[in-house]
């Protein structure tokens, strides 16, 4: 009798101890189900007390996990074994998961508060008429300067950047697609260009930057340039935001040329365990209201027209942030170049990057 208590009991131990390893590679690998709703979104981009608030209004409980970088999560995604419910990937992103059919099409029936959001950020190149996404963010790329310490300056241009007297003043963030974007800018040429002479001229053109070029960095750009460690930075509009705020005596503008118009959208990928669950999610995020608040936490721009209405007026009237539809018009989006093009752009950058050293 002893011996079978003790089996019992190494049995219960062993069905525990599994029960407790199943829960944990479900939270850890993205596994999800009828309760629970599984999402992957970049690091501190949502406010989490309306994760709290949807799990009390609908009884799901949310499995939050965070990519850095749009390549991570599409390998994850792409190598299966995951079951992400709801991911927010950036505009060229979509367009590869679509490609390799990772997507689920959006049940628009089910997103009422879809309506809200504005039409210039609707129906663009990566997916016609939102098939599969719906704009959670936006922003755009340009120039933050500290005034005190460059006198005399006043930005206006990608060509500024290239001023003698910028000497080891210029922090770029460490991303192929954004420093020859900047270069092809200044020439008045596309962002999404392929013409290997152009991209040629514009990588020649960035090498002639390299004095005025104090570093390529990562995240820590924004912690460089509110500690007025160097004087200027190629940035996101929603950094430059954080920056600002961090010390005002820094500004932001969009250079004249153009620049690139990003989007951070919601989809629902394939292997996605709570579909229902997930739309329910997306159109809670769309609630104008919820929208604002996230928008105030996040700091980024929101393309929720009705979400306008309740965050502060020093947030909606600031058009280096909010610009309006004449600058945002001339604006590209980035747009999926394929492989072979996407290698000669990092190609191009490492090449950049080695004429520094």
């Amino acid at each position: 009798m002893k011996k079978v208590a003790q089996m019992f009991i190494v049995v219960f131990a062993a069905a525990f101890a599994l029960m407790y390893l199943t829960s944990y590679l479900n939270a850890r690998h993205g596994y999800s189900g009828a309760d629970t709703l599984t999402i992957y979104n970049w690091g501190d981009y949502i406010d989490p007390d309306l994760i709290v608030e949807f799990e009390r209004e609908t009884g799901l409980k949310i499995i939050y996990q965070t990519f850095d970088s749009n390549e991570a999560m599409l390998t994850k995604i792409s190598h299966g074994g995951t079951t992400f419910d709801v991911v927010i990937p950036s505009d060229y992103a979509i367009s590869k998961m679509k490609e390799q059919g990772l997507l689920i099409p959006l049940d628009h029936s089910k997103l009422p508060n879809a309506k809200y959001i504005d039409p210039r950020f609707l129906d663009m190149p990566f997916d016609d008429e939102n098939e599969y996404s719906i704009p959670y963010f936006w922003g755009t790329y340009g120039i933050i300067y500290n005034p005190e310490i460059i006198n005399d300056i006043e930005f206006t241009s990608w060509n500024d950047l290239w001023n003698p007297s910028l000497r080891n003043e210029i922090l770029l963030i460490d991303s192929a697609r954004e420093v020859i974007g900047l270069g092809l800018n200044s020439l008045c040429y596309s962002l999404n260009e392929i013409d290997i002479g152009r991209l040629r001229e514009a990588k020649q053109k960035l090498d002639r930057l390299t004095p005025n070029v104090k570093a390529i960095v990562g995240d820590e750009i924004k912690m460089l340039l509110a500690n007025e460690e160097a004087a200027i930075g190629v940035v996101w509009s929603g950094d430059a935001s954080e920056i600002i705020g961090d010390n005002d005596k820094l500004d932001y503008v969009i250079p004249e040329e153009g620049t690139n118009v990003w989007l951070d959208n919601i989809v629902i990928p394939k292997t996605a365990k709570n579909v229902e669950g997930a739309h329910k999610f997306i159109n809670f995020m769309l609630d104008p209201e919820n929208a604002a608040r996230n928008t105030e936490y996040v700091g980024y721009s929101t393309p929720n027209m009705k979400a306008l209405e309740y965050l502060p007026e020093e947030i909606t009237e600031d058009e280096r942030f909010y610009p309006g539809v004449e600058v945002t018009d001339t604006l590209e989006v980035y747009e999926n170049l394929g492989k072979r093009m996407t290698s000669y752009y990092n190609e191009l950058f490492l090449e950049f990057k080695m004429h520094r050293k």
